[in-house]
């Protein structure tokens, strides 16, 4: 390997999933790679921590879906065995039980969506009412993830959506909404249209097993980040905690050379971003140079949504019949999931008491109270849906508040979103948010993203092989035919209709 000195310079900023691929993926290929994170250890929001006391916390529980081909291939890649089993879930309101889901791998394998539609058990919900979704499946067929489909759907918010397509009120009351509420973190009236196709169809409709889940046995950041970490290091990537980015120098030929933070330049060949919406809003708010470009300014107009997690010791067993549940109903505008950790987590299986996880989404009207305020509403919501929790006592608890912390796919928002490659010829964005055509989500698309903004860099630069991206699972057979078949009708309906016919 050549001397550090010789070897090309590679700056990424921000250590969650995207940072950390593009890193590990750059330091695999010789290149001087210097890892920049604003907080105290990698891994952003995902990445957990232990209090004073010892205890494990984490902002919030992260699951790893059917679909995440691309983080279980890192995960083999670090031959480490983070994971529990495939676990169902429930779903509950203030009535109780409402919807129990199984694996659905475990079944015979049903055409897209049918599967889904036929295994969830409905306790409440009538058929008249899960019939009434049928006509959603053009929508799901004709948003192909495309640019255009982006722009088709995206200034139409969710409700429209699903108001427009004829799903029933109480459809959307029991089941969309709370699927949004805890998957693009907000009301129906509050997220894009397009957001909402892509989400679920990525998480649920593309194929039979997509909602099979697993879960890390403990915080990610300990079973998952730290093992990550030190492969990177032996790789020779170069980590660097508390160094909080204030600007980017670009040079006549708009081309960044150096990395600001505050008093220290990391001078470099290629820059990745790899941060979330607030904390790129921040580092566009410092930078004079990203500031004097549009596509830069325009980032100012996306948002970011708030996050309550809380974590309870109780003092004693409580029989939760599903490890991970989600809850609707019990705030109009929040969303909100309960984990078992005793069945989750290793170091809570002999915990001689009850250890819950209770993560709040679009939690604006929680962040405002304190910790003795938050703890009580935390055990009546909790108690709605298991009894036992009423008349158990909280011994220890945990409470953490993330304003801003997950973004909000507003609708109109995909016009300010930003592609990998920017406008500055050697800077390369990556996350969550950012435009790209693999069709995963959450953490497997902040993942992908950082391999893709990795590759941009090599293609930069000029050394290295690419990392390979698997693609997700292609569209069954029925769903390519009536997908051909839309966007040829769609041709020919442009051809001889004016544009307004066709939005």
């Amino acid at each position: 390997m050549a001397e550090s000195s010789q070897r090309k310079k590679v700056v990424v900023v921000g250590a969650g999933w995207a940072g950390l691929g593009a890193t590990y993926h750059l330091a695999k290929q010789g290149y001087d790679v210097t890892l920049l994170e604003a907080g105290y250890y990698p891994g952003g929001l995902v990445a957990g921590w232990r209090t004073s006391g010892g205890r494990a916390v984490e902002a919030g529980i992260h699951g790893f879906w059917y679909p995440y081909k691309n983080i279980f291939s890192l995960i083999n890649e670090l031959g480490i065995n983070p994971f529990t089993n495939w676990t169902r879930s429930s779903q509950y309101s203030p009535a109780g039980l409402e919807v129990e889901s199984p694996i659905f791998q475990d079944l015979p394998r049903l055409p897209t969506p049918l599967g889904t539609f036929v295994y969830t058990y409905f306790k409440r919900l009538p058929l008249i009412d899960r019939l009434s979704a049928l006509p959603l499946l053009y929508a799901v067929i004709d948003f192909d993830n495309s640019d255009e489909a982006w722009r088709r759907y995206d200034f139409v918010t969710a409700r429209e959506l699903f108001k427009d397509f004829g799903v029933s009120a109480r459809l959307y009351r029991e089941s969309f909404e709370p699927m949004l509420l805890v998957g693009l973190f907000a009301p129906g009236e509050q997220c894009s249209a397009a957001a909402t196709l892509g989400m679920l169809y990525f998480f649920i409709l593309a194929h039979q097993p997509d909602f099979d889940v697993v879960w890390c046995r403990g915080t990610i950041g300990e079973k998952i980040f730290r093992p990550w970490v030190e492969r990177i290091e032996k790789a020779g990537g170069n980590l660097l905690a508390n160094k909080r980015v204030t600007d980017v120098i670009v040079d006549s030929n708009n081309q960044a050379t150096g990395v600001v933070c505050g008093d220290e330049v990391f001078d470099a060949d290629a820059v990745i971003f790899a941060v979330g919406i607030t904390g790129m809003k921040k580092i566009i708010s410092s930078s004079a140079h990203l500031q004097s470009h549009e596509q830069f300014r325009n980032v100012t107009n996306l948002g970011a949504i708030d996050v309550l997690a809380t974590r309870l010791w109780f003092d004693r067993k409580i029989n939760i019949p599903r490890p991970s549940n989600a809850c609707f109903g019990f705030d109009e505008t929040t969303g909100w999931t309960f984990f078992d950790l005793n069945a989750l987590h290793d170091e809570y299986k002999n915990e001689p008491g009850t250890v819950v996880e209770v993560d709040f989404y679009h939690a604006n009207q929680f962040i405002p109270l304190e910790n003795k305020e938050i703890v009580p509403i935390v055990q009546r919501y909790l108690a709605h849906c298991i009894p036992q929790f009423q008349t158990a006592k909280v011994i220890d608890s945990s409470v953490i508040r993330l304003p801003q912390a997950v973004t909000h796919f507003t609708p109109g928002s995909y016009r300010y979103m930003l592609p990998a490659r920017t406008c500055l010829k050697n800077v390369f964005m990556s996350g969550d948010w950012i435009i790209n055509r693999h069709g995963s989500w959450s953490q497997e698309k902040a993942y992908v993203t950082g391999l893709e903004a990795a590759n941009l860099a090599i293609s930069y630069l000029g050394e290295g092989n690419l990392a390979n991206i698997l693609p997700v699972e292609a569209d069954e057979p029925h769903i390519q035919l009536a997908r051909t078949v839309n966007r040829a009708a769609r041709y020919v309906g442009k051809s001889i209709l004016p544009d307004f016919w066709l939005p």
